[in-house]
């Protein structure tokens, strides 16, 4: 009777049959020995041809979901066949993959849980070496990327996220319209872009199809998509471009604060915009504005240049009032901003192609928070391979092959 319950657990179905099933107590092991009836004839795992002989046999096993507490082992007969178009082949039962030492079903349960615990907890919790649950992992994630298609795509984003602690980078490509990542690779160099241009052809899709993309000002980056993405608008992220302008007025706030002792411990206050300040910061703001600073002047500035942003559409309008904010700063005689007007000038087509595509790497934040999550719950990740893997496994929109 057990041995038709496990037979249908399993999906056995003649000429299989399951010859016998042994416990070890000691061990802890459930052991299910599967035959098949002599004379029963199998297809060829590689083409499907039907109903050939049986040539001879490979003695195999495969680890199952554990039987309550107990580690289970399904140990068979393997038939080997020979097939006219694909030459020896190993028959593959429904309950294995190819060069698996594991049931589909474990592997489903190891992936099911790759989404919400570290690889490194998932062995515990099995009882297996997690350089084995890695390659579970790794395998079913290859395959279902090899076969994401990228036909559709024509405006993506570009942004680094760190790997670990250091100068450690990985650089994330992504589709704009769906927010999924298309492709990642190690570093953060003008390489990754030829890098993502040689894996489009294997996504049915081809540099060319690339209309726009958005980034940071990196010298890196620019040099890449103009090298291998001839037909892309570049768009220079006005997150990137207010975070340069930032960073300018902290500079002119740390260079005046040597004399001015009120600026002390006022950074945040310049940094934030007037409607996210607290109270208590509101009231510093207003006192020191009265103070003829520089700082304040420069915080302005900054204001008004991000109006440009929020207010205006159209890319006409926003070229007068940039080249207008252009004239203001070099006016004004302050170093900083003098050298982030001319950052500006120098990405001007980037930075106003923001007023006709609309793309910010709002998406982009959103996605290198999700991988920098990854990152902290698995605690480090053997190499760049797992962590790379592990971003597509939840940000790429895989469709895992696997039964449910």
């Amino acid at each position: 009777m057990e041995k038709e319950l496990f037979g249908i657990a399993l999906g056995i179905e003649e000429p299989v049959y399951i010859d016998g099933i042994s416990f070890d107590p000691e061990e802890g092991e459930l052991h299910i020995h599967i035959n098949f009836r002599r004379g029963g004839r199998f297809g060829c795992s590689g083409c499907g041809e039907a109903h050939l002989p049986v040539h001879d046999t490979v003695e195999k096993t495969w680890r199952h979901l554990n039987f309550f507490q107990y580690k289970c082992y399904l140990h068979m007969r393997t038939p080997r066949t020979i097939c006219p178009k694909c030459g020896e082949r190993l028959w593959l039962p429904p309950w294995g993959r190819k060069q698996s030492g594991f049931t589909v079903l474990f592997e489903a349960f190891v992936m099911a849980l790759a989404k919400a615990m570290p690889v490194s907890k998932i062995g515990e919790l099995v009882d297996e070496n997690d350089t084995r649950i890695w390659r579970i992992v790794r395998g079913h994630v290859e395959r279902a990327y090899q076969r994401k298609t990228f036909e559709t795509t024509a405006k993506i984003g570009v942004d680094e996220t760190s790997s670990r602690k250091g100068h450690n980078y990985v650089t994330v490509f992504a589709d704009m319209d769906s927010g999924e990542v298309l492709f990642a690779t190690e570093g953060k160099d003008s390489t990754t872009f030829q890098s993502f241009a040689e894996e489009l052809p294997k996504h049915e899709a081809v540099p060319e199809q690339i209309k726009e993309v958005t980034m940071d000002m990196s010298p890196a980056f620019i040099s890449g998509a103009a090298d291998v993405l001839p037909d892309a608008s570049v768009t220079f992220d006005k997150f990137h471009v207010i975070k340069a302008l930032n960073q300018a007025q902290d500079e002119v706030r740390r260079w005046e604060q040597k004399k001015n002792p009120l600026l002390k411990r006022s950074r945040y206050i310049w940094l934030k915009n007037p409607e996210n300040l607290t109270a208590e910061q509101k009231k510093k703001l207003e006192t020191l504005r009265f103070e003829n600073l520089k700082t304040a002047k420069v915080y302005q500035m900054k204001l008004t240049f991000q109006d440009i942003y929020r207010n205006i559409k159209d890319p006409i309008a926003a070229s007068a009032a940039i080249k207008k904010w252009l004239a203001w700063a070099v006016r004004s005689r302050i170093a900083p901003i003098k050298q982030f007007a001319k950052t500006v000038k120098r990405h001007w087509d980037g930075i106003l192609r923001y007023f006709i595509s609309r793309l910010t790497s709002g998406a982009m934040e959103g996605l290198n928070s999700r991988i920098q999550e990854i990152k902290r719950r698995a605690r480090g990740f053997r190499n760049i391979k797992n962590f790379i893997a592990m971003i597509y496994l939840e940000t790429a929109g895989l469709v895992l092959a696997l039964p449910t």
